[in-house]
């Protein structure tokens, strides 16, 4: 079995709905998105390269 993916560049597809942050360290970069949307570019000035899960919106669906 593959290993889950955990970080996603902008312009990817949302894999789930949540809050993410991006990975520059600053811990001032957020994004609320939607399942199915695209992810966001990062903000001016920002250095971050991936998207990361921090809260995910809708844990239920995630169960199997």
């Amino acid at each position: 079995m593959s290993e889950e993916k955990t970080a996603w560049h902008p312009g990817e597809i949302v894999p789930s709905s949540g809050i993410y942050e991006c990975d520059c360290g600053g811990e001032h970069h957020w994004s609320t998105d939607v399942k199915g949307h695209r992810f966001p570019p990062f903000p001016a000035g920002c250095p971050g390269e991936f998207w990361r899960l921090q809260t995910q919106a809708h844990p239920e669906d995630s169960l199997g």
